[in-house]
């Protein structure tokens, strides 16, 4: 794993080395911790920092047979850590090998093959340098030279540690928060009576009915936008549109709150209005909307009930996205209130239709408006980026691509953007050294670093020091 490693050709290297490499890092989305990132948080040991909440590790670890003590378990962390590094060797062909390699590579200056034999002296190795005075959230940030993380946060949530964040001016990334409602569109969840309570105390007035939601949502919008925030995300298992009327959805939150039960149709009417709603919310605020679409979740029942949510038992879904994907954009640009935004589809399946979906709504003197996201979780290795942006070249302009993020709660996983830009070199890198493409570096180049880097910076509304 040389600085060469997956560059095949002189041309990747050139476009890498050159123009790619010593870019800065636009991480416009995450879900790192803000509160990690104001107090600036040291981590314990080496599992601490790169174990502890990281699902993509533990399936791998399942799948290899580790008991779920030493995964999600109390057993203690060195158990914990010898658990996976047992199972790394065996990850081969997984990006989870080229990830784990990248990460003590980049950070812990660890140049050798991750094997178990040596796992008690990479304990040792690594814990001394996760404890020492030179380590901890911010350090890993300024190192790793990320100029914007964009954290993934609820409307309820008082944004205490942005603010502080905000008035620290040793920090020198812009930290700023992205407003995520789906607990507000989960009408039928367990829980959204004392949700809507919630969202109501931090919007500082009583929910008792559709209209004063929409006012409370609008009232966090405004409070997100004060505090830095550009960017909406928006999670579905499967994108639903179903034509509504005002009326017709507050008929149907009445009776979410008064705790009546609320049918799958229902659910769908409601989040079809609420969605148009906030889509018109973020024009008017000049914010982007992300729409990340596609996890069926918590499939395993036993094992979510013994690990809860987010440990590794989500999978893609399968259904129709073409039809209500494009109604639901339509219904926005019809009134010309469509914000910038970003579809990520999570089953591959959909990728040619994403890509081509995006060309329909391309307007208003906007460069790449509506944007392909890149390769999103099980898409977030080598085959899946290539395809993914294989997909936006062939129907659209792959140059205009915003590029990378690492949609991560580690921060060791910076290093996806490196990974990332060496596979958009290799495959750029590969067009040229076909014929395919002219041999001009200096133009090229710069669609490399506009794809790494400028592209995002131009994209968002956020304003850089």
């Amino acid at each position: 794993m040389d600085e060469d490693f997956l560059l095949n050709s002189k041309s990747a290297k050139i476009l890498y080395h050159d123009y790619a490499k010593d870019l800065p890092l636009y991480d416009f989305h995450c879900h790192l911790s803000p509160q990690q990132i104001a107090e600036d948080h040291r981590f314990e040991n080496i599992t601490d920092l790169w174990l502890k909440g990281d699902h993509y590790k533990w399936r791998a670890m399942r799948a290899f047979g580790i008991d779920e003590e030493l995964i999600t378990g109390s057993a203690g962390d060195k158990e914990k850590f010898h658990a996976w590094i047992q199972t790394v060797p065996y990850t081969m062909g997984n990006p989870l090998y080229h990830w784990s390699h990248l990460e003590l590579k980049k950070y812990f200056d660890y140049d050798d093959v991750i094997k178990e034999e040596n796992w008690e002296v990479l304990w040792d190795k690594l814990n001394n340098i996760v404890q020492s005075d030179s380590f901890s959230a911010r350090k890993l940030i300024k190192n790793s030279n990320v100029k914007v993380i964009c954290t993934t946060d609820d409307p309820a949530d008082n944004l205490e540690y942005h603010v502080q964040i905000a008035s620290d001016k040793t920090i020198e990334a812009k930290v700023l928060p992205t407003f995520r409602p789906d607990k507000g569109l989960g009408i039928s969840a367990v829980g959204y009576q004392d949700y809507i309570q919630s969202l109501g105390d931090a919007a500082d007035l009583e929910i008792r009915d559709y209209e004063d939601f929409l006012k409370a949502l609008e009232n966090r919008v405004e409070f997100f936008h004060k505090n830095g925030c550009r960017i909406s995300d928006h999670g579905f298992e499967y994108l639903p549109y179903v034509e509504t009327s005002k009326e017709e959805a507050a008929e149907i939150f009445r009776k979410a709150l008064s705790g009546e039960t609320v049918s799958k149709a229902e659910e769908e009417k409601h989040k079809t209005y609420t969605m148009q709603f906030l889509g018109e919310l973020y024009a008017k605020n000049d914010w982007a909307m992300q729409l990340h679409i596609g996890p069926l979740r918590n499939n395993n029942s036993r094992m979510f009930e013994k690990a809860g949510p987010d440990s590794g038992f989500d999978s893609i879904n399968d259904f129709e996205l073409a039809r209500p994907l494009n109604q639901f954009l339509n219904s926005l640009d019809a009134k010309s209130v469509l914000p910038r935004t970003i579809v990520y589809p999570l089953n591959p399946a959909h990728f040619e239709m994403v890509a081509s979906t995006i060309g329909n709504f391309q307007s208003g003197g906007i460069k790449g408006k509506v944007q392909f996201g890149s390769g999103w979780w099980y898409n977030d290795q080598k085959d899946g980026m290539i395809r993914q942006m294989k997909e936006l070249a062939n129907a659209g302009l792959l140059s205009l691509f915003v590029g990378m993020l690492t949609d991560s709660r580690s921060f060791l996983s910076y290093t996806r953007h490196d990974y990332f830009r060496r596979i958009l070199c290799q495959l750029i890198g590969t067009w040229i050294e076909e014929g395919e493409l002219p041999a001009d570096y200096e133009f090229i180049g710069k669609m490399v670093q506009d794809i790494s880097y400028n592209n995002a910076k131009e994209y968002f509304a956020i304003e850089l020091d």
